[in-house]
């Protein structure tokens, strides 16, 4: 009925993540150059109509407030002007609020003694309207309900978000070059600036010192305001990622002081997970990857934040799930989910990349299960539905999934050839996975699911049929074209399909084991160098038992790269690699990203397959604990979930499990163990 204890903004939804997202997503610059992204930017509706339905018992006074012009409806009646209050009277009313705003998400806010806005208002973009004999007003629009989030004042509309801001030092200079201390990110703000100095940026002291190639730069200027930000003695440059800044001097021009504002996204570390050990590398590596996490977490999860500091859904897709584990930050996955969508009509794939999209698919089944949040399902159903129409639109003759010219198909990469084109086993895994995802959510929400089924069942016969070979004891890498129009079986055997058929069910237990000897384990089969498909790599290892070994690539790969200086974790790590070449990537000197959100994966694997704590029913109604130590001595940490926390303590002698709630089994070898809500119990080795 519009009335709720509390008004708040509401627009239309995905609207406000489709602007901010646009605003995010063009931030990135290369050598001053703007820099935007490789896909298709939608737009906010400009005009949408807020509808709700009120029963007075007497005459309320309303305050309106709209980010925007509007007209306002009473019964279907056009009312004057565009007033702050507004009296309804007494009765049974509706109320139709048609707001226009091209320059931000139309926004409304509504507060009387019973009537205000809320997620109970509806909304739609579609302006079907017709006006009867009398003047008035009957609509036909597609309603949806109203969205909202943290926006409860007046005074604070949706366009007003920003993140948070902390003045940091450096933490030493010398002859213009200026050390933070770690990799950081935010705005340089350079103190009694007269002239004009030139500020180079580095990830690592060798970029800021390469003037002539390193990646980001900025000409600051005390008689310009653009691009910059002047206020009183100081000149601030616009948000960057660095640790060292080199400050070039133009003749006769002089500062005082360098500074900084360290923008962040805030979090409650009361409310967030941890993790300690026996091992002091793995705890510092714990911390760097919750440090490059908390970096990476912004308006959105963002992947790099020097390059690209875009939304792409193979990162993000490992974000949500390293949050689950470290801030439970549900609202800024939504928000990323929502951004990635974008609008109907679909004309690419995600980011325009085929796996991608199934990522996406994925990424709300993921969610629903840490959060049992079905509104928000519901809610991506119908883009659901687009998006995988437009996949089903693009599979070949067979009803797989063949990348188009037009479409780019990433896997991840590689430093051994790989051809991509024609029908990759990895990407009917990934596309058999989100057809399920389609059956699982439209069961969960009432839709009809037996289509998705089916074709689920086809495509992991089809995979099955065509990619396993007993003879490799493998799953075969790809379908190639030929020049005369037929194909050839690729015989190529890598680890990406084959650990992905361990993690999504297709392989059975006879392949999965033989998959762990032939490949997983197999030294003859190449490596991996990018923390993004280790993350799949050590997942598939930790569901194998192989926990220590899990420990030792841990400690060798992430451990690696803490003693090549890093502060935070890389987008790429080999070994072999010495000096600047750790630092080079895309053909340029810096162009690898030495912060990047897929590097962190330690926060979910330690989290998930070490304390063991993952829900077996969504938002951990119910939940298992399966501690494993590994090498390890002794470990600790709390896993955060909907309720509070799931604390895990584990010994060589003994584990000790505290839940705020939920239904919990701890699984100690063969026993398992009841774990009541609010209670703490101690099992003995």
């Amino acid at each position: 009925m519009g009335q709720t204890s509390k008004a708040t903004w509401i627009w239309y939804p995905g609207d406000f993540e489709v602007w901010l997202g646009n605003i995010f997503n063009n931030r990135r610059t290369e050598r001053g150059a703007m820099f935007p992204p490789f896909w298709k930017q939608d737009s906010h509706w400009p005009t949408v109509e807020f509808s709700t339905t009120v029963e007075l018992e007497h005459d309320e006074t309303v305050c309106i407030a709209v980010e925007g012009q509007f007209n306002l409806m009473l019964d279907g009646k056009l009312q004057f002007g565009m007033p702050q209050q507004f009296t309804i009277p007494a009765g049974k009313h509706r109320l139709n609020l048609k707001v226009w705003n091209q320059a931000t998400p139309p926004a409304l806010f509504i507060e009387g003694e019973t009537v205000r806005t809320n997620a109970s208002w509806l909304v739609t973009y579609e302006d079907k309207i017709w006006i009867d004999e009398n003047g008035v007003a009957h609509g036909s629009g597609i309603y949806v309900p109203a969205a909202s989030w943290c926006f409860n004042s007046i005074s604070t509309p949706p366009s007003s978000y920003r993140l948070e801001r902390k003045e940091q030092r450096p933490v030493c200079s010398e002859n213009g070059l200026y050390d933070f201390g770690r990799e950081t990110f935010g705005y340089l703000k350079i103190k009694g600036l007269q002239g004009t100095v030139r500020i180079y940026y580095g990830e690592s002291r060798e970029e800021a010192l390469d003037k002539d190639h390193c990646e980001t730069l900025d000409v600051l200027s005390s008689t310009s305001a653009s691009p910059v930000l002047v206020c009183s003695n100081l000149v601030a440059a616009p948000s960057r990622a660095f640790r060292y800044v080199c400050i070039e001097k133009a003749p006769g021009s002089s500062y005082d002081d360098v500074l900084m504002d360290y923008e962040y996204a805030p979090y409650d570390a009361s409310k967030s997970g941890s993790f300690r050990c026996s091992d002091d590398l793995l705890n510092n590596i714990w911390e760097v990857s919750a440090y490059t996490m908390d970096l990476t977490t912004r308006e959105f999860f963002m992947d790099g934040i020097k390059r690209d500091r875009w939304t792409w859904s193979g990162d993000a897709i490992q974000s949500y799930l390293m949050n689950y584990y470290l801030r439970f930050d549900t609202e800024c996955v939504k928000r990323t989910i929502r951004q990635l969508r974008g609008k109907d009509p679909v004309t690419a794939h995600v980011n325009t990349i085929m796996d991608y999209t199934f990522y996406w698919f994925k990424s709300i089944a993921d969610y629903y299960a840490y959060t049992a949040d079905r509104a928000f399902v519901r809610e991506m159903w119908p883009r659901m539905v687009t998006l995988m129409d437009y996949v089903l639109s693009r599979t070949n003759a067979d009803g797989l999934a063949e990348g188009w010219p037009d479409d780019w198909i990433f896997v991840d990469w590689t430093d051994f050839p790989m051809h991509k084109r024609g029908v990759l086993c990895f990407e009917q895994i990934l596309f058999m996975k989100s057809l399920e995802t389609m059956a699982e959510c439209a069961v969960l929400i009432g839709e009809p699911a037996d289509r998705y089924r089916q074709l689920a069942r086809d495509v992991r016969s089809k995979t099955d049929a065509l990619f396993w070979s007993d003879e490799d004891r493998a799953y075969l890498h790809a379908l190639e074209p030929l020049a005369d129009g037929g194909q050839t079986l690729n015989r190529q055997v890598t680890k990406f399909p084959n650990m992905f058929a361990i993690l999504y069910a297709l392989a059975d237990s006879r392949q999965q084991e033989q998959i762990m000897q032939s490949v997983m384990t197999n030294p003859a089969v190449d490596p991996i160098t990018t923390p993004y498909m280790r993350f799949y790599e050590l997942e598939t290892l930790c569901r194998a038992g192989l926990h220590r070994q899990v420990l030792s690539d841990i400690r060798s790969y992430w451990g690696g790269m803490l003693r090549e200086g890093a502060t935070t974790f890389w987008e790429k790590y080999v070994p072999t690699e010495t000096g600047t070449q750790h630092l080079a990537m895309y053909g340029r000197p810096y162009g690898k990203s030495l912060c990047h959100a897929w590097g962190a994966s330690p926060v979910y694997l330690l989290g998930r397959y070490f304390l063991g704590v993952s829900p077996t029913k969504p938002g951990y109604a119910e939940y298992e604990v399966r501690p494993l130590l590994g090498d390890l001595e002794w470990m600790r940490g709390a896993v955060p979930t909907p309720f509070g926390f799931i604390h895990v303590e584990m010994s060589r002698t003994c584990v000790t499990v505290t839940s705020d709630g939920g239904k919990g089994t701890l699984i100690v070898g063969d026993r398992h163990t009841s774990i009541p809500p609010h209670q703490t119990i101690t099992t003995e080795i």
